[in-house]
């Protein structure tokens, strides 16, 4: 089996940064503007290794922080190192579209509170030239000193749930330091995690003839066609932080997209992508003992 790299979205700006975003918010979108110019420009990174840039009040020189890893975030957000690391953020994104970003400190499990203050982050689709700006407003959490804040709230815009996002905070006030802030949601997996599409001779094999629990009766009820025609200009977005309760895809066991089911041995599957459809497929063909029932590919605790 070959394999390759993917990137792929996921939960908080859920977002789930990461982010799991989906439709279901009537509220007006802000008027889209060119992303105001800036020095340096926003910073598109993986989830695993994003970047912060700072710049102090009493010099306006920004420098790029050293990029490495971090943990996704306690509430599925993505964790955002800030002034090499002095400070973090997670940023977190929900199905309704809420956008959130939590205030942390050196260690990622301490809260850090700053000054009440307004918040604008410019959001953009990636490949996209121009941005919207959201306000982000400040919602103490339960704890949080008077006029200090650990939180900011702020609403997606409906066009933008759903789609991988360039997001820049031009300005962030902490500890009397102004940084500007720069993510992408585009998370990046390790190459083995990721199956390679088929070429398509032998994809039209492994599709359009039967075998151990992969039967004539699937092969009709998938529309004797392969995944990548069924599924020709569906888009793949990959969410690696499914909730409890999502459906996962069988080979990856990232959140399931109900836009990539597949039969077989008479029941309905859901997977990531038409790759994972390929080894599912596969499986059930070479390795039918190691098939479970759709409602195993559900997550637990």
């Amino acid at each position: 089996m070959r394999f390759n790299q993917y990137l792929f979205s996921g939960v908080v700006f859920s977002a789930g940064v990461l982010f799991a975003i989906a439709a279901g918010c009537g509220s007006q979108s802000a008027p889209t503007v060119s992303t105001p110019p800036a020095n340096p420009s926003t910073v598109s990174v993986p989830v695993t290794s994003t970047t912060a840039i700072a710049a102090s009040n009493s010099n306006d020189k920004a420098v790029e922080e050293e990029v490495h890893p971090h943990k996704p975030g306690s509430h599925g957000g993505i964790i955002i190192p800030i002034g090499s690391d002095s400070y973090h953020a997670e940023a977190v994104i929900e199905t309704s579209g809420d956008f959130r970003l939590l205030m942390l400190g050196k260690d990622e499990t301490r809260i850090q509170e700053v000054d009440v203050q307004p918040v604008k982050a410019y959001v953009k689709a990636l490949g996209d030239p121009n941005a919207t700006p959201i306000e982000l407003a400040a919602v103490p959490q339960d704890g949080d000193s008077p006029e200090k804040t650990s939180q900011f709230v702020g609403q997606l815009p409906e066009e933008f749930r759903g789609k991988q996002l360039d997001v820049t905070i031009p300005n962030l006030r902490i500890a009397g330091e102004r940084f500007r802030v720069g993510f992408t949601t585009v998370t990046e997996t390790h190459a083995e995690e990721m199956p390679d599409s088929l070429p398509a001779d032998e994809e039209r094999k492994l599709y359009l003839t039967a075998g151990g629990k992969y039967t004539e009766a699937d092969i009709k009820a998938n529309g004797g066609m392969t995944a990548t025609q069924k599924f020709k200009g569906i888009p793949s977005s990959h969410d690696m932080f499914p909730k409890e309760g999502d459906r996962i895809c069988p080979v990856t066991k990232t959140k399931a997209n109900p836009k990539f089911t597949w039969i077989v041995d008479g029941k309905s599957y859901q997977f990531c992508c038409p790759p994972c459809v390929d080894e599912f497929v596969t499986m059930a063909k070479e390795r039918p003992e190691e098939m479970k029932t759709p409602e195993d590919y559900i997550k637990s605790k």
